[in-house]
């Protein structure tokens, strides 16, 4: 006959305790003994040599990274602030942040570099389809096609959708990092009375940075065209604003000329651009603002912001009244 193999016997004791406790927990594994014996912290590592200035930003652990760096050398591509990314496979390029600058506002170091911006409005279905209006939203760009600023409205939806293109407003100007480095603030100015009256002329303050102003733009009646000045923060004339006769030229740019006090020579100018019916009748307007690179800082913003007042007051378009019943 085959014998059957069994298994080998197991000592008692050992028996006894498998079935005692069926889950028994393994010993704790030996300590390790290392023969490397840790020295003291060393100094923080410094930038790379290889970035230009204003693309390496230190790091928390938990932050999330400016660039990112795959073979080469990029600028910030998403803004870890207020920022909606709409679409992550399309990364935000952001303008390199320069350094600081003396006499400058803070944020305002864009403006140093560039003698040229463009302001794009989102577009907004919801207001074309229903006619609610929304908070404005803008992207500031320069000509390389990378952010430099992003505006947003801050106004309730009451004030928006009762007094439309006349609403009084809060711009709020913000940089890569998602701080508000200028405000812009449109009091409500009464309509009823005549236009020659000052009390019923349109106004903007620039604040830069928020709550320090830096200047005013004024408007002033003209029978003919749109006319403001650009005023310093003691509200003293600088500069003039000249717009054309027909501020809605269809099929063709409108163009705002920035000229001195005197009239004689011409400094920038705001050029509302022509991008379709499409784009108009969904308030995507596109400005481009152009100012020389020498002129001063403060002044740029104030130009900047006067294109806020003329898209309000002349581009802002109002919804299809209702027919009445009768």
């Amino acid at each position: 006959m085959c014998e059957v193999p069994t298994a080998p016997e197991q000592p008692t004791e050992e028996m006894e305790n498998q079935i005692k406790s069926p889950t028994a927990v393994p010993d704790t594994p030996p300590n390790y003994s290392s023969h490397c014996v840790p020295g003291p912290a060393g100094p923080a590592a410094p930038p790379p040599a290889d970035l230009p200035m204003g693309y390496y930003v230190p790091q928390e652990p938990s932050a999330i990274p400016l660039y990112y760096r795959t073979g080469g050398i990029h600028p910030v591509q998403y803004q870890p602030g207020r920022y909606p990314l709409t679409n992550q496979h399309a990364p935000i390029m952001w303008m390199p942040g320069p350094a600081p600058m003396p006499n400058c506002p803070p944020g305002l170091e864009y403006l140093a570099q560039l003698d040229n911006i463009h302001v794009l409005q989102h577009f907004e279905p919801l207001e074309l389809i229903t006619g609610f209006e929304t908070n404005n939203r803008y992207d500031i760009k320069n000509n390389i096609n990378q952010m430099v600023y992003f505006v947003t409205e801050d106004t309730d939806d009451f004030t928006r959708n009762a007094y439309r293109n006349l609403r009084p407003f809060v711009l709020r100007v913000t940089d890569c990092l998602g701080r508000e480095i200028m405000t812009m603030q449109r009091p409500f100015r009464c309509t009823c009375c005549c236009f020659c009256c000052s009390c019923a002329r349109q106004e903007l303050e620039v604040q830069c940075p928020p709550g320090v102003t830096i200047g005013f733009v004024a408007e002033h009646w003209n029978l003919c065209r749109a006319s403001y000045s650009i005023q310093n923060e003691k509200k003293e004339d600088v500069m003039r604003v000249r717009g054309p006769c027909t501020t809605y030229g269809c099929g063709s740019d409108s163009v705002f000329e920035i000229n001195s006090l005197d009239g004689m020579s011409n400094i920038g100018s705001i050029i509302r651009k022509w991008n379709g019916f499409l784009s108009t009748m969904g308030n995507a307007d596109h400005f481009e603002i152009l100012f020389p690179l020498d002129l001063d800082v403060k002044m740029k913003a104030m130009i900047f912001g006067s294109c806020f007042l003329i898209d309000f007051m002349y581009f802002e378009q109002l919804p299809p009244r209702r027919r009445q019943s009768t």
